[in-house]
């Protein structure tokens, strides 16, 4: 990558390559979701300012390309499923293999950790092997000293600052229209890293923490200033892990000065504050802060039209960096406002710093939604769009319209099945066409017995005159079950106790029927399913009667087979008999004589 640089002319440039070489960049991107803890609620999609994020299975992962890591995604998260890296190993691996590893801290610290005194946080940090801890404010400083310069010589125009890297990588690749009027310098991170490498020695490795996500991208994007981005909520990690308080570490002084008012550029405001010190009258100062506000704010502004040079103080969180998305702790924006403001005022300056080094912002690549109008069309007939009035614009998808979300398929950002609407219309086709498939009636009733759904068969079963109330109101939504039904009663007990009924025959009147009445949400829904089986319990006793005369027919053959045989049975004992008897008489006569 190119850099180019401001020397102490202003407007001019002069090339300047990097201090260092990094190590290659095959890190993952600072933002990620741990799939399987992700919930498919879409709500990420719903709060990303850019809609940088995808849905890939019912699952949503971000897209590094369009993503201006704000954090928003990772707050909003129900699931925690939004992930930071963690480059906490990275830091503790470099403090090992580097003996001069230099903290650069940024101003907010003071609302993350209110209670504590920057002297004694600055001797935390060197518990945890730090061979020196600095404050990010000086190179703040550092940026306030060039751009007032600049600004003094600005023609009328639009002025943005770029000390946060989620307003610069918006404008970059969502307005890029704005990215000639990004001030050209570093942001005081980098102007701070490349301050204590001149101080230090380029040899020696930065490690910044500050309550920024989006610093992470900013530091792998950017090469030869800053080493390692942390956040606040690592450094708490750290200290957890080393069990380091730093309410009672030893008191040690920021290097190698303190800074004074660029303390306050974590606040709304801050920035311009600083610059007022220099007196620049031609120039208005206005901050806004907050992804809303900045849009706003830029939203349809020709810069051309502009008067006179504008500074526009431009910050992504609301109250500035204070309110960042990996702050130590959640508190009032006032409270942390007021506890950097403390700071700041009590705060002794140091010496004035070098001038920062500036920075040259290109354009990112753009990545426009299909205008196609045929293709949009189309895409909005995948999920039931078929004419403008089945556009809901409901946003329960995360798209604010349907027009984009089906821009959104046609990119292959999103799935037809997170349009809720489409998906509920598809269950209720479903659920209707079981209901008119099924052989029996079925009928589901709320917790006043007034019918929500039912089918034909329920109609049929129910009489002739509910059959022509469902042909006149299909559904027959909202009547009254205790009209319809005589057992109506049992619905309600069903309702009250939630515990199923079940019965095969149930008589009413000369009819017999098999009703099994269930729960669907105790309290509020009840479903019953009813079949007539009268006819069918009819055969089965016509059958078991037939069946009973086949048996006694059977029984009255067996007993009169059964009586034969025993008769003649009888006979051809009494005739075996009188055999025996004669040849047994015969016998003895021979023997006799």
């Amino acid at each position: 990558m190119r850099r180019e640089h401001i020397d102490s002319k202003p407007n001019q440039i002069t090339t300047q390559p990097s201090l260092i070489t990094k190590e290659p960049m095959n890190r993952s991107y600072p933002i990620y979701t741990e799939k399987t803890d992700c919930r498919d609620c879409y709500k990420c999609v719903r709060r990303c300012p850019v809609k940088a994020i995808k849905i890939e299975n019912g699952r949503a992962a971000v897209i590094p390309e369009r993503c201006i890591a704000c954090g928003i995604c990772v707050h909003t998260c129900p699931a925690g499923a939004k992930k930071v890296r963690n480059d906490l190993v990275r830091a503790k691996s470099l403090l090992k293999r580097n003996r001069r590893v230099v903290a650069s801290l940024a101003p907010s610290f003071a609302g993350a950790w209110p209670e504590v005194e920057s002297t004694s946080m600055a001797g935390a940090l060197k518990q945890l092997g730090f061979h020196a801890v600095s404050e990010t404010a000086l190179g703040a400083e550092s940026v306030t000293l060039a751009l007032s310069e600049s600004l003094r010589h600005a023609r009328p125009g639009l002025h943005i600052s770029t000390a946060c890297p989620v307003v610069v990588d918006h404008i970059r690749k969502y307005q890029p229209e704005f990215t000639a009027n990004l001030t050209p310098m570093l942001s005081p991170m980098q102007s701070h890293a490349r301050m204590l490498k001149q101080h230090y020695g380029g040899d020696c490795a930065v490690v910044f923490f500050g309550p920024c996500i989006a610093k992470k991208c900013e530091c792998d994007d950017v090469e030869g200033f800053t080493d390692i981005a942390l956040t606040f909520r690592d450094l708490a990690q750290w200290l957890e892990d080393e069990q380091v308080d730093p309410s009672l570490a030893p008191a040690h002084e920021f290097e190698p000065a303190n800074a004074a008012h660029g303390a306050l550029y974590p606040v709304a405001g801050g920035m311009n504050r600083t610059l007022e010190d220099y007196k620049l009258h031609n120039v208005q100062l206005i901050a806004t802060s907050g992804m809303d506000a900045v849009f706003q704010t830029l939203e349809n502004l020709d810069p051309s039209t502009l008067p006179e040079p504008v500074f526009l103080e431009a910050l992504a969180c609301p109250g500035g960096c204070i309110g960042g998305p990996q702050t130590n702790r959640k508190q009032p924006i006032l409270s942390g406002e007021l506890a950097v403001r403390r700071r700041a005022h009590a705060h002794p300056p140091g010496t004035l710093p070098a001038k920062a080094v500036a920075h040259r912002f290109a354009p990112a690549p753009q990545y426009l939604d299909v205008q196609d109008e045929p293709l949009i069309r189309e895409a909005l007939r995948r999920v039931g769009k078929h004419k403008a009035e089945d556009e809901l614009n409901c946003g329960g998808c995360g798209y604010e319209t349907c027009r984009t979300f089906a821009q959104a398929l046609l990119t292959q950002k999103a799935e037809p099945d997170m349009c809720l609407s489409h998906l509920r219309k598809l269950a209720q086709k479903k659920a209707n066409a079981l209901l008119r498939c099924m052989p029996s009636g079925v009928v589901i009733v709320d917790d006043t017995l007034h019918i929500v759904e039912c089918n034909e068969n329920f109609a049929r079963t129910a009489g002739a005159d509910t059959l022509l109330g469902y042909t006149a109101k299909p559904g027959l939504e909202g009547a009254d079950l205790r009209k319809i039904l005589a057992f109506a009663d049992l619905f309600e007990q069903v309702n009250r106790t939630g515990r199923e009924f079940r019965t095969d025959t149930l008589r009413e009147e000369d009819r017999l029927l098999n009703v099994t009445i269930f729960p669907i949400e105790t309290g509020k829904t009840v479903g019953g399913i009813i079949l007539d089986v009268t006819q069918t319990e009819n055969r089965r006793e016509l059958i078991a009667q037939k069946a009973r005369e086949v048996i006694d027919k059977n029984m009255a053959t067996v007993q009169d087979i059964a009586c034969k045989l025993g008769e003649h049975m009888a006979d051809t004992e009494i005739l075996l008999r009188s055999i025996a008897d004669d040849y047994a008489d015969s016998t003895t006569d021979k023997t006799n004589v």
